[in-house]
């Protein structure tokens, strides 16, 4: 159940601005962001150790960043199926995958950030579908942008706890002052009074609305919120702000990458 929330103003210092929470059974191993791939030694990203690509991806030269979500809707064929961890990879570099072969992943949701907007591409088999975000504050859920993809969970109380976390923080962040962040300096410093908020708002890891979450679904394994990522894209601006979940929301436990 990854989130994404993107705020474009133009004509602001910051025009765009990507908040990615990615969630993951939490025994599946991971490296915090850094240049991890030999062949893109320009891309920064979080590696997973699992399969190798990246839930985000950042080409500090192009100011452009990739977030996946999972979709739902039928499977790859099992003979065929490519890790999805390689298309914010090729998203940030090549400025998007609607020229890729998709038949060979497992949905997804892709949104691409740029310093001037933000497209979300969603994939469920059959046809790509791709959509230019408007300015103001979109949420980009496992049910899709705003949560109405054409593929969709079949399970309500999934649905439910999407629906619910969407309201709450659309909600939450709206209602304070949008960050102008700077490429220097600490993390509350940039990022205001979001920052407590995207550390959780103080709910409960297992509330219905929870951002940041642990929940055990009865299978013996434990599914939660692994990482939180922050960053800020302008004509001369790219930060990238990055924390280990869950973290603390007086600042503690938030790193900055450095783009170089």
């Amino acid at each position: 159940m990854c989130t994404a929330f993107v705020s474009i103003e133009p004509g602001t210092a910051a025009p765009v601005l990507l908040l990615s929470v990615r969630d993951e059974y939490l025994g599946r191993a991971w490296l915090p962001p850094d240049h991890h791939w030999p062949d893109r030694p320009e891309l920064l990203g979080g590696l997973d150790l699992a399969a190798g690509g990246t839930w985000l991806a950042v080409d500090p030269d192009r100011r452009t960043a990739a977030c996946l979500l999972n979709g739902f809707g039928p499977p790859a064929p099992a003979g065929a199926r490519l890790t999805r961890g390689r298309l914010p990879l090729t998203a940030v570099r090549e400025g998007g995958i609607g020229h890729l072969d998709l038949t060979p992943y497992d949905p997804f949701h892709l949104v691409l950030v740029r310093a001037d907007g933000a497209r979300v591409s969603s994939w469920a088999g059959g046809r790509l579908a791709e959509r230019e975000l408007p300015s103001g504050l979109s949420v980009v859920l496992n049910d899709g942008l705003e949560g109405v993809a054409a593929e969709r969970t079949a399970s309500e109380r999934i649905h439910a706890l999407m629906a619910a976390r969407a309201a709450h923080f659309r909600a939450r962040l709206a209602a304070e002052p949008r960050p102008e962040p700077t490429a220097a300096g600490p993390a509350p410093a940039a990022w205001g009074g979001w920052l407590p908020i995207v550390a959780g708002d103080g709910l409960a890891p297992d509330a219905d609305a929870a951002l940041i979450q642990r929940r055990d679904f009865g299978d013996g394994r434990i599914w939660g919120s692994s990482s939180i990522s922050l960053l800020a894209l302008g004509p001369e601006l790219l930060r990238y702000d990055f924390a280990a979940a869950p973290v603390a929301a007086d600042g503690p436990g938030w790193r900055r990458v450095a783009a170089r």
